[in-house]
Formats: structure tokens, C-alpha cells, sequence
């Protein structure tokens, strides 16, 4: 697929990498447009294709007393609030076959997590709906595997899928990206993204409360646009200490700019060669 299909998304000729980036959850109206207004500001000023991301449910939680949202129609009805102040398309996060119509309704972009990449009804579903399907390569399965999941969307007759790589296990408590994924799964036809932030991530703790690495960021970041990545996904937070989900591997809000500066550069020095 081209991501010019995408509802709202700009500066599609500008040869940018384009953007996945926002809270992993949504908290609340006001925090999703603090963040959004930063990033469009961002996106703008370096003409990088931006997708506003927050997952309006966590259902992926090790504690049951993990927070996992502020409610499925608030928290969507935020995500179109975002979409409508900025005039960007949006993606969030769906968890089972009955969801992916009711997301719909007020996103862009329908995200399948790495764990259920495998599941045929969820994948048929998000496909029905017509929107663009963000598939998550499972920490589990190699690039060469996600032919699989891309066919189940496109034998529904959708063929707008994006693939995105979020690494792969390594032991029980540590993830690894291999970046020999990248162009193979973008020999099956799709956009390939490089999610940085939960490439970073350190789960399994024992305390059940997943952790990261931020501090590599830049340079994952910077490894993914030397390969040929199509795009970026970022989780950033103006507070990561005190983010109610996936805090400890977030990019802070403030550190946001210079990070996509640098890797535009490198962008405009690889699409020379």
C-alpha cells in the first residue's frame, strides 16, 4: 500500500520516513492534545507523514491491577476529538474480533498487538472494517512468518497492512531487533515500521511491571533509518515517570525534536545513494 491512502496524513512527497507516535494509552482529553499539538508542531516544521497513536484500552497486562484505560468510548471518543483539532489520522490498538468495528468508527488506523498477530477472526475483522491494518510482528515469529498475517488481510480483500517490527525476544527478560527483518518483510509489498520504544523494552520483571532501556533510543532509532525503515513508531510522554502505561521505555515529549531532526538528516543522506 502507499500511505497517501491514509485519511489526513501530510507531507507525503516530502521523502520523510513517516511517524507512529503518541502516549502508549490515553489518560484523558487534555494530555492527548498536549501531546498531539507538540507533535503536529514537530511533524510540521520537518514535514515528516504523522499518525497520532494511544491505545484506548491495555488489555496486555501483567498486574490486574495494571491500568488499562478510562474507558472504551471516552478514550475513542479523544482519539476522533485529536484527529478532528489537527486534521491527522489516528491508530489505536485492538484486542478481539468484536472490537474492530467499534474502533473503526473513530480511527484511521486499526493496530493488531505483536501477541495476537497470529489470530485469523481478529485479523479478518480489522480487514472488514476497510480501514488500514497495522500488524504487529510477534516477539515470537520471524520476519519471514508475517507473510501469513499479511495474506489474512489481504485475501479479505484489504490490502492496505502495514508491518511493524517491535524486535524479538531474547531470554526471558531482554528484547533484540534483528534488522535483517526489515527488508524482507518489505519484499511482501507493505510499509514496514520499526517500533523503537517497545523494542526497548525489558518485560517479565518480577515485579510485573515492564522495563526499558530509553537511553537507546537514538540509537535504534538511528539503525533503523540507516536500513531503509518506511516509518517510525515512537511512544512519548511529557511525563514518562509518571506515565500510567509503558513509562519506563517512553521517549520524553521534550526530547522529541532533536531526535527527528537527526534522523531526517540521516534519511536525506541515505536516499541519495
Amino acid at each position: 500500500m502507499d500511505i497517501k491512502s491514509i485519511s489526513k496524513i501530510k507531507h507525503t512527497d516530502s521523502g520523510n520516513f513517516f511517524l507512529l507516535a503518541g502516549p502508549c494509552a490515553i489518560e484523558g482529553e487534555e494530555m492527548a492534545l498536549r501531546i498531539a499539538e507538540k507533535i503536529v508542531n514537530i511533524t510540521d516544521k520537518l514535514q515528516i507523514p504523522y499518525i497520532f497513536k494511544g491505545s484506548y484500552r491495555k488489555a496486555n497486562r501483567s498486574r490486574i491491577d495494571s491500568f488499562s484505560g478510562i474507558g472504551d468510548e471516552k478514550a475513542l471518543k479523544i482519539l476522533r476529538k485529536v484527529s478532528e483539532t489537527f486534521n491527522i489520522p489516528t491508530v489505536t490498538d485492538i484486542h478481539a474480533a468484536n472490537e474492530a468495528a467499534m474502533a473503526a468508527e473513530y480511527v484511521d488506523v486499526l493496530q493488531i498487538p505483536a501477541f495476537l498477530c497470529r489470530q485469523t477472526d481478529l485479523l479478518i475483522a480489522a480487514a472488514e472494517t476497510g480501514k488500514v491494518v497495522n500488524i504487529k510482528k510477534g516477539q515470537f515469529l520471524s520476519a519471514e512468518a508475517m507473510i501469513f498475517a499479511v495474506n489474512k488481510v489481504k485475501d479479505c480483500g484489504n490490502n492496505q497492512v502495514i508491518l511493524t517490527d517491535r524486535g524479538n525476544m531474547f531470554g526471558y527478560q531482554d528484547m533484540i531487533i534483528d534488522y535483517r527483518g526489515i527488508p524482507t518483510m518489505q519484499k511482501f509489498e507493505v510499509p514496514v515500521v520499526l517500533d523503537i520504544t517497545h523494542s526497548l523494552q525489558q518485560p517479565n520483571q518480577s515485579s510485573g511491571v515492564t522495563g526499558g532501556k530509553p537511553e537507546l533510543i537514538e540509537t535504534v532509532a538511528r539503525a533503523g533509518i540507516a536500513v531503509g525503515v518506511d516509518g517510525l513508531f515512537i511512544e512519548t510522554h511529557f511525563d514518562p515517570a509518571n506515565a500510567k502505561s509503558d513509562g519506563a521505555n517512553m521517549l520524553h515529549l521534550d526530547n522529541l525534536e532533536a531526535l527527528m531532526t537527526k534522523l531526517v538528516a540521516i534519511r536525506q543522506t541515505i536516499i541519495k545513494f
